[in-house]
């Protein structure tokens, strides 16, 4: 049993997938609430919040996707995704649009019991302990209040977002691998690095002037990423070897550039 108590929403049309999960949730001390729909399960978050959903992409009617972007609407709660073996476009839209994690079909229970943990584990210990107010390049952030924004504007960030700015923010300068970022931001030991890679893409989309030449989020080849603290005006700034924007295609570590795109990797 756990000393914190938490309330998972389980949304799956399946009633096999749904029962089996619940009792292996409930087994790990946790409260759960179901639904079989999108509409069933935004009425469920509205009448009694979850501290977590379970979300199946595959639902009737309204998809996952959808009740995705509805729930994260209306509050920063974390969300993990249940997708299809090979479904990958819809994986990583579901991380782009805020879920935290996914789980894909057929999966352990005991596997998802852990990534719900890990996610849970993050939202408390940011919570509990929330770090000091930053502000650097324009961007302020208010760890406490769960705040950030950006020459004055409000940025609009998800759980996952907001906890990735923070990382970054209070390391500026700092090369950081994705494997490190995994690790101390989503609180992961291991997992699909692409999780990273499409965060901080959507990251920079909300603090960058130009997205596509980032200047604030940099792409350190074979490393990760570096936020500059104060950031060359493109084109003015002399050039550093082995950092830049991202060139489509490539993502950071491994064998570099040239192997990313043999795989036919994500871009960071």
């Amino acid at each position: 049993m756990h000393s914190t108590e938490s309330r998972i929403l389980v949304v799956d049309d399946d009633p096999t997938v749904a029962e089996v999960v619940t009792g292996y949730l409930e087994r790990a001390g946790h409260t759960v609430d179901l639904a079989a729909d999108g509409p069933s399960a935004l009425r469920a978050a509205t009448q009694r919040r979850p501290d977590l959903v379970v979300l199946d992409l595959m639902l009737p009617g309204m998809d996952g996707l959808e009740v995705c972007r509805r729930l994260r609407a209306t509050a920063p709660v974390p969300v993990i995704m249940l997708t299809a073996r090979g479904d990958e476009d819809d994986r990583i839209l579901g991380l782009e649009i805020g879920a935290d994690d996914y789980v894909t079909k057929p999966f352990s229970p005991r596997e998802l019991v852990l990534r719900v943990e890990s996610v849970l584990r993050r939202a408390r210990t940011v919570t509990a302990r929330p770090g000091p107010s930053v502000s650097r390049s324009g961007i302020a952030l208010d760890p406490a209040a769960r705040t950030a924004s950006k020459d004055g504007n409000e940025l609009a960030l998800t759980l996952r977002e907001f906890d990735l700015l923070a990382y970054l923010l209070a390391r500026p300068g700092e090369a950081i691998s994705r494997e490190r970022l995994m690790h101390e931001v989503w609180g992961w030991e291991f997992g699909d690095l692409s999780t990273v890679t499409v965060h901080v893409r959507r990251l920079r989309g909300k603090i960058e002037t130009d997205p596509a030449k980032p200047v604030l989020i940099r792409t350190v080849w074979g490393v990760g990423y570096r936020f500059e603290a104060e950031p060359d005006v493109p084109g003015t700034g002399p050039d550093v070897p082995g950092t830049g924007p991202d060139v489509p295609g490539t993502e950071p570590g491994g064998a570099g550039a040239d192997a990313a795109v043999r795989h036919g990797g994500e871009h960071g």
